[in-house]
């Protein structure tokens, strides 16, 4: 059961990250609009920072459960690389429990500030573009990261209790050589 909702909620979130990635794609292209409309036609695009500043929200925060899934947030493995077996997975246990207390404070206080935005009407101040849509893109994404975490914490615990299992939903420390090897081995099954 772990591993099929852990398959599911990573399709969403690879639906994040494409959307994120998307975001990127397309400020790239409207900032080359903005640089030749300015220089050529000497045609800047109206409220073009305010757009800028409102699709921030979408990159740095949609990918975010998808970085957690596949381990890629900068993590203290100094003392996890030394832990094996059950001390390993207590502590994964305990680092997940502060991760989900503090993204649990993040969605309180960003759901409070999309609110806050959402009932003043809050705006940009340029082209005086709404800002609740990408203050409510904060919330959401942490939610998305909070059920990455519990799933998380899920697999861990289950590897506390049995450590002799196969790792399911959680991401494993790998060496240098071991990760230069799996790499070798994606690269040859793509081709």
């Amino acid at each position: 059961m772990l591993e099929r909702f852990d398959r599911r909620l990573g399709r969403v979130e690879e639906a994040f990250n494409l959307v994120a990635a998307a975001c990127i794609f397309g400020l790239m292209f409207l900032g080359i609009a903005q640089v030749l409309g300015r220089r050529l036609f000497d045609l800047p695009i109206s409220g073009y920072i305010d757009w800028v500043e409102l699709s921030m929200a979408t990159f740095a925060f949609l990918g975010v459960a998808y970085c957690q899934r596949q381990g890629g947030h900068v993590r203290m493995e100094m003392v996890l690389k030394f832990a094996k077996g059950r001390s390993q997975w207590a502590l994964e246990v305990f680092g997940t429990l502060v991760a989900l207390f503090i993204v649990s404070v993040l969605i309180w206080y960003g759901f409070t500030h999309f609110l806050r935005a959402w009932q003043f009407g809050d705006s940009t101040i340029d082209a005086e573009l709404p800002v609740w849509p990408s203050k409510l893109l904060v919330p959401v994404a942490f939610a998305l990261l909070w059920l990455r975490l519990v799933v998380q914490l899920a697999g861990y615990a289950r590897l506390l209790r049995y450590p002799e299992l196969e790792p399911i939903a959680v991401p494993t420390i790998l060496s240098a050589a071991e990760l230069a090897r799996r790499e070798i081995e994606e690269s040859v099954e793509k081709r």
